[in-house]
């Protein structure tokens, strides 16, 4: 037989190993810190963040920010899901890495805006991983574009 009808098969079966490679890795994730797996402690961070704790996380969503005397849920909503102004996001359910990554570029100025800059300018990275594993462990409204 030609190399060109072993091919397929090749691909096939590397294919199915890297995901046998990658599911036995997730399981050994979940075996280790079955917190992990439930979200209890919330998740690791590609942002470099220490664990994120979801109870905190509420507590830190709900207090008034001592730059603009506001709290994440009096402009976000309860949950993170009613914005008092069309042009603020949904924050439940929103990936926690990427909020955790908005939350960073607010601190650090790279992304600018009037009330989320000074906002996040005193956040620890703990209390950005809090509320981004609070605000991602929230139920979802989020809609994305597929099928439209």
């Amino acid at each position: 037989m030609s190399n060109a009808v072993h091919a397929p098969r090749l691909a096939i079966a590397l294919l199915a190993a890297l995901a046998l490679a990658a599911c036995s890795q997730n399981n050994e994730v979940a075996a280790e810190d079955p917190g992990h797996a439930s979200g209890e402690h919330g998740s690791s961070s590609s942002a470099g963040l220490p664990d994120g704790r979801i109870a905190m996380g509420e507590k830190l969503a709900n207090a008034k920010g001592k730059a603009t005397g506001q709290s994440c849920v009096d402009c976000h909503g309860a949950e993170g899901n009613a914005p008092i102004d069309a042009t603020y996001p949904k924050l439940g359910g929103q990936y926690g890495d990427y909020l955790a990554h908005a939350l960073q570029n607010y601190r650090a100025g790279d992304r600018q805006h009037a009330l989320m800059t000074p906002q996040a300018a005193a956040l620890t990275d703990q209390e950005i991983s809090d509320l981004a594993a609070y605000f991602g462990s929230r139920p979802s409204q989020l809609r994305d574009l597929h099928g439209l």
